[in-house]
């Protein structure tokens, strides 16, 4: 298999010398694209000097972008994807590439307790996994870990859905669970990264969380749906059966609930049916 590796680089000048030189080092015949994603430091002249192929962006577009342009440049018939500021390990990369050859269509490596940058960034990372393994139906031991590798065919085919941020990978793990590509995870170890991370926890955070909902929709939409109907349908029964015991009465605030249990329920069955023409052509 051809191999490109892909890195999306912002102001990565320090780390990213030694991190080529190691990945040349593991998989010497491979192609590898530095994506410079509007750096104001030397981390496109680091990335020529090494040899590496670099894709330049006028200004920083985003990590998720920057993604899309090494994969829509890239000519091998598999893409691996690392970040460009040292945690991951290079020699980890042919445990993925091995995943691949195993008959896997995507292969992540999965970090572990003691790979987390800190403890309230490990407990986002475990309720983010939690519950990208109850709307995909399988477990999810690391949604949005950077290392990773796809078939590139199978990757560029959902390019569009990918955001410029930097929940791209947990798009594309749901995308493939969706489409019934088999994805695997092997453990690995992340070192803490070189400089200033580019993730602001809280904004981040937040938007992360809308986006992974966003994503559950398109997924599964009646696992979205199918909870907020039945919770307004136990409301609705609740509230008549309080008030048939203390007034005798059907009041028009139960009415309203189980009207809404109704439009909610129907509403996640259109969004499935819609979802599931979306994907209907499974090797588009």
């Amino acid at each position: 298999m051809a191999v490109s590796i892909i890195l999306p680089a912002h102001n990565e000048a320090e780390a990213l010398g030694p991190l080529l030189r190691r990945i040349k080092a593991v998989i010497d015949d491979a192609e590898i694209i530095v994506v410079n994603d509007g750096s104001d430091d030397d981390t496109a002249s680091v990335a020529e000097a090494t040899g590496a192929r670099v894709i330049n962006h006028p200004y920083s577009l985003g990590n998720g972008a920057a993604i899309k342009a090494g994969a829509r440049a890239a000519v091998g018939d598999v893409l691996v994807f690392l970040d460009a500021d040292g945690q991951h390990n290079p020699v980890d990369i042919p445990r993925l590439l091995a995943g691949l050859e195993g008959g896997y269509d995507m292969v992540v490596g999965a970090r572990g307790a003691r790979s987390q940058a800190s403890m309230s960034r490990m407990m986002a990372n475990a309720l983010y996994n939690w519950l990208a393994s109850i709307i995909t139906g399988h477990r999810v031991a690391d949604l949005t870990s950077g290392l990773r590798a796809v078939r590139a065919q199978r990757f560029r085919r959902f390019l569009y859905l990918l955001p410029n941020g930097f929940s791209y990978p947990a798009t594309i793990t749901m995308a493939f669970f969706r489409s019934g590509y088999p994805v695997a995870y092997v453990p690995i170890e992340a070192s803490i990264r070189s400089g200033r991370s580019h993730i602001r926890p809280l904004s981040d955070g937040v938007r992360f969380l809308l986006i992974l909902f966003k994503i559950a929709t398109l997924y599964s939409p009646l696992k979205i749906f199918f909870p907020v109907s039945a919770s307004f349908f136990l409301l609705g029964w609740g509230y008549y059966l309080y008030t048939y015991l203390s007034f005798a009465r059907f009041s028009n605030m139960t009415a309203m609930l189980l009207s809404a249990s109704v439009l909610v329920f129907m509403m996640g069955l259109v969004s499935e049916q819609i979802t599931a023409l979306y994907y209907r052509d499974s090797d588009g």
